[in-house]
């Protein structure tokens, strides 16, 4: 890979920029004392008698459910249920899914705004999705259908449900899956009022609520309006959030019931009508609608998303674990006081080569063994898998991808794809590994990232192009060509991950 002139990249700005938003797949629920004693008492007292009392009305749901669709073939069932299935099971349904939400301490669902008509918006968006109570906004939505996971129709009475709601589902596990689902989506939404209103999560999973997760396509591929809707839990305490990190199912459901009262706020916004723009591109159409329900929230929207079974944020160009793997090799060599800036000047340009644990505490100016030998052991794990790359000390595809994966929790694509075009300017197809070791532990220590990296002039394009924050889009004019139909305007257009 050619070195290229650092003057052909638009350095890093060196002001402070905004304070990072907080992490939003992690609840962390400190009681007092006093609150302690109470959930106690509450959680002996009427928790039990509440879960109990919930769970006889979840299974008395199951008979309305299975009446709806009995007897019907699939061929049936790909049409919206009338007549007096319709009237009977969907009332009873309806009636005991207040009672069960009743029963575990929602005793109020409070509702602001006005829910549009299946024409005027054949689609809902609710957020923000941080509990498994969120189910309750399909109350004042009159039970929409909703999409789910094909597994859930093998769980007892949560399948019933599904059938009787006539999900779209979508399987993980069939690659043509997703492909049939955008079809069914885009199907009910081009029914004309034929078929009820279809309502997604768009963030796809939970979060703490303190910040808008990104919004994935699916809800906004056919094009048509959509209806944000707004959930809150104005509770002096929360103990609905189920995040990734934080309290577990039986924790959040028991603390919950054991509240005297529990609030939710259901708010339709507007009808959101996308422009000509937004309806052929589905990512800026759930973007700006992401921003939309943020600032009615008073929240962030973020970047921030779920990729495997690992929460990432989009850093530039390139997906970044908010928790990665080895982020405690920061932690080490910030106490250990490591200066990124001293590279390995013997090395040639373009080349690099093994070095040693005493070389290693050399160039790092670490005397401490106990502190030398653990980040040796986290340097060599780090850079295990470069062993075979070749003769060269050249970091091809793979090793790049492991390291960015071990150490910032980048999905292995994304970082090929990153890999492929910083090699392509040059005449090899690898990277050169030990400047590169060190700009990539200067992102295990933000602090002293940016001085390196402004002045490293072999791997400066990763920094300054690749893990660049994207520029914020700005305010729309009356008038201006570009605002669209809600008066946002387009995110800047990024080559995908």
């Amino acid at each position: 890979m050619s070195q290229g002139s650092p003057g052909h990249w638009a350095p890093l700005d060196p002001t402070p920029g905004p304070p990072a938003p907080p992490n939003p797949f992690v609840h962390e629920l400190h009681l007092s004392r006093l609150q302690r004693v109470k959930f106690c008492l509450l959680g002996a007292l009427l928790a039990p008698i509440r879960v109990l009392l919930a769970f006889i009305v979840l299974f008395l749901l199951w008979p309305f459910a299975w009446l709806q669709v009995a007897g019907l073939t699939e061929e049936q069932l790909q049409e919206p249920i009338t007549g007096w299935r319709k009237t009977v099971c969907h009332n009873g349904v309806l009636g005991l899914s207040r009672l069960l939400f009743f029963l575990l301490g929602f005793l109020r669902i409070r509702v602001r705004g006005q829910r549009a008509s299946r024409l005027q918006a054949p689609v809902l968006v609710a957020a923000p999705h941080s509990t498994f109570f969120d189910p309750i906004v399909l109350l004042p939505c009159d039970l929409p259908k909703v999409v789910s996971r094909a597994e859930n129709l093998s769980v007892p009475v949560i399948g019933a449900l599904l059938r009787f709601n006539q999900a779209i589902l979508v399987s993980r596990h069939d690659p043509a899956s997703r492909r049939r689902v955008v079809e069914e989506v885009r199907r009910r939404a081009t029914s004309g009022g034929k078929w009820p209103q279809v309502l997604f999560f768009p963030e796809g999973t939970c979060s703490n609520k303190k910040a808008l997760l990104k919004f994935k396509p699916g809800a906004f591929i056919a094009g048509v309006p959509v209806q944000p809707v707004l959930i809150r839990y104005p509770n002096s305490l929360d103990t609905t959030s189920w995040a990734w990190r934080g309290p577990g199912v039986l924790k959040v459901l028991w603390l919950t019931a054991s509240q005297p009262c529990s609030i939710v706020d259901v708010e339709f916004l507007p009808v959101y009508h996308p422009s000509p723009e937004e309806s052929r591109n589905p990512t800026l159409y759930a973007n700006n609608v992401q921003r939309v329900m943020a600032q009615a929230l008073g929240i962030p929207a973020t970047e921030c998303e779920f990729v495997g079974s690992l929460p990432v944020i989009v850093v530039g160009r390139l997906k970044v674990s908010l928790e990665p793997q080895l982020w405690e090799l920061g932690k080490v060599l910030r106490k250990a006081g490591l200066s990124p800036g001293r590279v390995d000047t013997g090395a040639e340009p373009g080349r690099s080569r093994m070095i040693s644990q005493e070389e290693f505490a050399r160039q790092l100016q670490l005397s401490d063994p106990q502190t030398v030998a653990g980040a040796f052991s986290y340097f060599q794990q780090l850079f295990a898998e470069e062993q075979a790359e070749g003769p060269g000390r050249l970091l091809y595809r793979h090793g790049f991808s492991t390291i960015l994966h071990l150490l910032l929790g980048s999905p292995r694509p994304a970082a090929a794809t990153l890999h492929a075009e910083l090699c392509q300017a040059g005449p090899h197809q690898g990277l050169s590994l030990y400047p590169l070791a060190f700009c990539l532990l200067t992102l295990a220590c933000p602090g002293q990232f940016q001085a390196f990296s402004l002045h490293d002039p072999l791997h400066g394009k990763l920094f300054n192009t690749y893990l660049r924050p994207s520029p914020k889009p700005q305010a729309s004019v009356p008038g201006s060509p570009m605002a669209l139909a809600n008066g946002t305007v387009p995110a800047p257009k990024q080559k995908g991950d």
